[in-house]
Formats: C-alpha cells, structure tokens, sequence
C-alpha cells in the first residue's frame, strides 16, 4: 500500500525535548549467517513491542534503512529515562542476554547505538511532497507558514 504523500511544504514544531536513538548492526563476516541473521531477527520482535506500546513507553516513531552490510534505525522517544527504561523490558533484555551469550567477542557481527538529547528550540525538520516521516512522523506535522519559511526562523534564530 502506497504511503499518503502531502503536497508542499511541512515541518514540525520544536516545543519539546526529544531524544534521538541511532542503533544498528553490521555484518563483518557474511558467511557467519548463524552469528549475524539472529541478531538481526530479534529486532522486529522490539519493534512491534515498541509500536503496540508507544504511549507507555515514551517511544515517538522511527525510520530503518538496510544496506549491504549496516542496518541503520533511527528512533524518536520522549525522554532519556524512557529510553533508559525500555532496556529493562523483556524482548530487549533477551535480545541483549542472546547476543552476549552467542556472539560476544566474536568478529562477525557488530552492534552500535548512539544517543542525542535534543533540546526544545535545537532541532528543525523539513519536508517537501513526502509522506510522514522521520520526526514529522513522530511530533505534530504542520504546514510551513511564513513564521516556519526557513531553517533559521524554524530554529527561531530570527
């Protein structure tokens, strides 16, 4: 199914604080599918886990991209302390329990996660003739009016 897409010019507001979560995993070894495809396969089990609790969770939204051999998501929450707590929930724990078990040390696959507080008034987006996405998929989507025209008057440095 196809994705609406909104004509023109959108962004989103920047009143409140977000916290932005990079994570992903990279395959060094693609023959090692037994060390790789595991890790890999854990992660939609968290995701649907995120979409059916977002409000409790504090989880916004997120974007994913599969190349050769990185997977990239980015990730929209509310707040550092939900971030922080949704590593405690069950499919994250056996996620991470599995894959210090079963890969550990070993070379084959690799895993990496980044964090960024972001403060109200620090961030713009801006979308153009695109369906809803990235933080205008995961804060209030508006039009761009003339007091959102630019990337400086979205930042409000003017």
């Amino acid at each position: 199914m196809a994705k609406q897409l909104f004509t023109g010019r959108f962004t989103t507001e920047n009143e409140e604080d977000i916290v932005v979560f990079i994570i992903g995993m990279r395959v060094n070894n693609r023959l090692a599918v037994h060390k790789w495809f595991p890790v890999f396969q854990a992660m939609p089990g968290m995701i649907k886990e995120l979409y059916t609790n977002k409000e409790d969770l504090g989880f916004l939204s997120m974007e994913s991209y599969f190349g050769l051999r990185t997977t990239v998501m980015i990730q929209y929450w509310r707040s550092l302390d939900d971030l922080l707590a949704y590593a405690k929930f069950e499919k994250h724990l056996t996620a991470w329990k599995n894959f210090n078990q079963k890969v550990g040390a070993n070379r084959a696959v690799g895993i990496y996660h980044e964090t960024y507080q972001v403060k109200k008034g620090n961030y713009e987006s801006f979308y153009g003739n695109m369906p809803y996405y990235g933080l205008g998929k995961a804060l209030k989507h508006i039009p761009v009016a003339t007091k959102h025209e630019s990337a400086r008057k979205r930042l409000k440095l003017e």
